[in-house]
């Protein structure tokens, strides 16, 4: 499965809608900060199957019902999503591996910071930052068991081959 992995959009649409063109992903994650921007997105692709959280910005852009955090399994692997402003990720990732550890997650997906940042644990969590979705967003592959490859791009990746 391919989950294309999309925060702080802060209604630029232009970017995520390249990606979901190009990339054709499985499932999209959309982390926050502009809620309707990835409820947009459901809306334009239907067949897709959207999993997104409120971020700090979204207090009057989302259902009320809307989770700032999520963690099920996604692909398959269980997957620990969040803005991650609650887990103050500006100040370090600590709380953010803390809180996904402690769901057993495989994979923790955050955004806020707006920096691309993707890293393997020792432990074999994976942590996924995939940046501003104005010119960053990050792949996570699974195989329904296991993440087969996690990584980031930008426009200019999407011009070559994917």
């Amino acid at each position: 499965m391919k989950i294309l992995v999309l925060s702080d959009s802060h209604s630029t649409m232009r970017f995520m809608k390249k990606c979901v063109e190009r990339l054709k992903p499985d499932a999209i994650v959309h982390l926050g900060d502009h809620y309707d921007d990835g409820e947009t997105l459901g809306e334009l692709y239907p067949r897709i199957p959207l999993h997104q959280v409120a971020g700090n910005c979204d207090r009057y852009r989302c259902p009320i019902h809307a989770r700032e955090m999520l963690c099920y399994p996604l692909g398959g692997v269980m997957t620990y999503m969040t803005h991650g402003h609650r887990e103050q990720v500006k100040s370090g990732i600590g709380g953010l591996v803390a809180e996904a550890r402690r769901y057993n997650a495989q994979v923790a997906l955050y955004g806020h910071t707006h920096i691309p940042y993707c890293r393997q644990e020792e432990d074999g969590l994976w942590i996924l930052n995939p940046g501003s979705a104005s010119h960053s967003a990050g792949i996570l592959k699974t195989d329904g068991q296991a993440v087969t490859a996690c990584y980031l791009i930008t426009e200019a990746d999407l011009e070559e081959k994917l």
